[in-house]
């Protein structure tokens, strides 16, 4: 559903010449965040743990070393204090996970909800590849979903973007259950290895108690980002005036005249947010938010961008 715009500046398709050119802009990004609040309303950001740490060997207890990774058993076999010893993985899975139900082809302003989705997704895409990282992805829409492995290199990277510019060529696996918020986490569970970082990218309708648990369960054992991409009029209704709202094939007529209206609107979608970020903080995961007239490259340079910190 979409409000009346001027023809021709409206993107409500992926282009895939502009997902493929994305991977310029994604050597300004290193998925490490800063551990801050972002300036910008609505984000928070958790500390990820960046790539993961892999058991190497116990070695016989020294001074300095950390105390929660004393090797017990081989203590308790040997009579002799031991550490377990790290070194860091060479590579992380990542997987990119991206919300194509019908609620996503909407916008008033900007891009579809769905482009701007793809639009991020290329970009995280590219940053992974460029990173050395294995980059896996999913689409999920009402008629079924796509899944792609995380692979290494840039063929694979290629082949999720291409997905991302034509999902009816790509949803080809019939959904075994209906397109809920919950079975698309309980399907992610399935396919995020632990040790991963998950990225999910949606306008979060329909996530309720059984979706949270769900979500909860993939975060005790990955690095999550809950990427919220919304229209203006999701968070607030327009002045008063009379509009209409089409999707080819219905018309909604809208009226803002009353301010009670207005407010009781726009305090729905605040609850809703506050909802979603207190969920974050709880399971320590990263928050961001991108309108649909937003430049994605501007918003995840703010706290993934080279030279931020870390």
């Amino acid at each position: 559903m979409v409000a009346a715009q001027k023809p021709g500046i409206f993107p409500i398709a992926v282009d895939l010449a502009e997902l493929v050119a994305l991977s310029n802009n994604a050597r300004q990004l290193q998925l490490r965040p800063r551990v801050i609040r972002a300036r910008q309303g609505g984000q928070y950001i958790s500390r990820m743990r960046g790539r993961g740490m892999e058991f190497d060997e116990s070695r016989p207890y020294q001074p300095g070393d950390d105390v929660r990774n004393i090797d017990w058993r081989v203590t308790a076999r040997t009579g002799k204090t031991h550490s377990k010893v790290f070194r860091e993985e060479r590579e992380r899975p990542v997987l990119v996970s991206v919300d194509g139900r019908q609620p996503m082809f909407f916008a008033t302003k900007g891009r579809f909800k769905w482009v701007q989705a793809a639009r991020l997704a290329g970009l995280l895409a590219w940053t992974t590849h460029q990173a050395g990282d294995r980059i896996g992805g999913e689409i999920h829409t009402e008629d079924g979903f796509a899944e792609f492995r995380p692979r290494r290199g840039k063929p694979a990277a290629l082949r999720f973007i291409k997905s991302l510019a034509d999902i009816d060529a790509v949803v080809g696996v019939a959904a075994d259950a209906p397109p809920s918020m919950t079975n698309v986490f309980r399907r992610m569970r399935r396919t995020a290895h632990p040790g991963s970082l998950v990225i999910f990218i949606s306008d979060f309708r329909g996530f309720d108690e059984a979706s949270e648990r769900q979500l909860a369960r993939i975060a005790r054992h990955n690095d999550v980002l809950l990427l919220h991409v919304y229209d203006w009029l999701e968070a607030s209704l327009p002045q008063q005036g009379h509009y209409r709202l089409g999707d080819g094939s219905r018309i909604l007529e809208l009226d803002t005249g009353k301010a009670a209206l207005r407010d009781s609107y726009h305090q729905q979608y605040l609850q809703r947010i506050a909802r979603l970020q207190k969920f974050c903080r709880q399971q320590h995961m990263t928050w961001l938010q991108c309108a649909t007239d937003d430049d994605p490259v501007v918003v995840l340079h703010s706290v993934f961008g080279k030279g931020n910190g870390s």
